[in-house]
């Protein structure tokens, strides 16, 4: 179902996450001993509000461009409709040119 590629990269997302997770106390003071938690705190109270942050993530998600059709990991053929994994030049079951 998935490619060995593909397998290879969640098995190394999966680490990263579970560590960033056990870890995740560590990472907490970390940051609350560098001054980085004090810090945002003070600019969320001096300059965002819940309602600001909602307005640049929906500009920041409305703003994304679309990938292209080369770009995408699963498209469809234009003649048949079939889904054609990785980039291929040619349609397997009709042979049309994608």
């Amino acid at each position: 179902m998935f490619s060995l590629g593909l397998r290879k990269i969640i098995l190394v997302a999966l680490i990263a996450v579970i560590f960033i997770v056990a870890n995740a106390w560590i990472v907490v003071n970390w940051l609350y001993d560098r001054g980085v938690i004090q810090w945002a705190d003070g600019v969320c109270e001096k300059f965002l509000t819940g309602t600001a942050i909602t307005v640049i993530a929906a500009m920041l998600f409305l703003s994304v461009t679309p990938r292209s059709s080369a770009s995408r990991l699963v498209s469809r053929c234009g003649v048949c409709d079939t889904a054609i994994l990785g980039k291929k030049n040619y349609c397997p079951d009709c042979g049309s040119k994608l």
